[in-house]
């Protein structure tokens, strides 16, 4: 005889020595484990997940209308702009310059930018502007940043402007 048969058997045995009402009594506590194995596996994470939808729902939609601002962001910057030559754009880069803080210096095909001390917001604004009006584009930048009351900027930047010649 296996052990599997033997366990039944003594299972079995056990079974019919108790009374009616035992047998009864072990039925039910069957049934309500089986019941909360059911419940545990199959019931309980479908309610989680049903409680959790409305929270995903509306971060889903954060994230839907970040990426659609992201998105709109980047088809404005890939419009098709009115290409500059590089001397309009070097004038263009050259009044955007605020002041004493950020000095340019034409280098050939590149302008080589010092920076004192220029806070970050600043830095910030004038390197976005420089992108959309001037068309100039960072190519190397060797910055290192100062607390002092504020975040300041000091270090120099490369740019490149575009290589378009002036329309005759």
């Amino acid at each position: 005889m296996s052990a599997l048969a033997h366990l039944r058997t003594q299972a079995l045995a056990r079974w019919q020595a108790l009374s009616p009402r035992e047998q009864r009594g072990v039925s039910v506590l069957g049934a309500l484990l089986a019941v909360l194995l059911f419940w545990s596996v199959a019931i309980a994470p479908a309610l989680n997940t049903l409680r959790d939808s409305d929270n995903r729902r509306i971060q889903i939609g954060q994230q839907e209308a970040h990426m659609l601002a992201l998105q709109s962001q980047a088809q404005t910057l890939q419009a098709v702009r009115t290409p500059l030559s590089r001397d309009e754009a070097l004038r263009t880069l050259q009044g955007l310059t605020p002041g004493p803080q950020i000095q340019l210096n034409v280098q050939g095909e590149r302008i080589a930018v010092q920076l004192k001390a220029v806070p970050a917001p600043t830095l910030a604004n004038w390197l976005t502007q420089a992108r959309a009006q001037a068309q100039a584009l960072p190519v190397e930048a060797h910055l290192t940043r100062s607390s002092a009351p504020a975040t300041n900027w000091d270090g120099s930047l490369v740019l490149s402007l575009p290589n378009r010649s002036a329309a005759p």
